[in-house]
């Protein structure tokens, strides 16, 4: 990885729907001298993927929770990974350390809906059971370094 494939994850990371012209602007390539870059980063899995982030807010989204899951046997972090990512509600998750495996902060419309993706959590194989705890309120948020 060199300073132009850095300048166009930036840039990626930035906007994922930058185009070729301004990726390539970015890292002083051209247009198609950047698509091939971009296919190479993509191809060594140095990007794993492009989405879309979504103002929760926008959805109306409103009911947050902290979520510990206990998995059953050993599961790795990839297969805990693959486990959630089709649920949109977890909005992250992380490896932690002490009894539970991971934990979750999960968004949703209200808590029906919560209760309706916990239980989505809860089927997946490796999970065994989970703890909840429901945000009442924010006492602070600060923008991530």
């Amino acid at each position: 990885m060199d300073d132009i494939d850095e300048a166009i994850i930036r840039c990626v990371l930035r906007d994922a729907r930058a185009t070729y012209a301004e990726i390539g602007k970015e890292a002083g390539l051209s247009p198609s001298a950047a698509k091939r870059r971009l296919d190479r980063l993509v191809a060594t899995g140095a990007i794993r993927g492009f989405s879309a982030l979504v103002d929760p807010q926008a959805m109306a989204w409103h009911t947050e929770a902290f979520v510990e899951i206990y998995c059953k046997g050993n599961p790795t972090p990839a297969e805990l990974t693959k486990a959630l990512n089709d649920i949109p509600e977890v909005i992250e998750a992380c490896t932690v350390s002490g009894a539970a495996d991971a934990m979750l902060y999960m968004l949703a419309r209200d808590i029906p809906h919560l209760e309706k993706a916990i239980q989505r959590v809860r089927s997946t194989a490796p999970v065994d059971r989970t703890e909840s705890a429901i945000v009442l309120s924010r006492l602070l948020t600060r923008p991530r370094l």
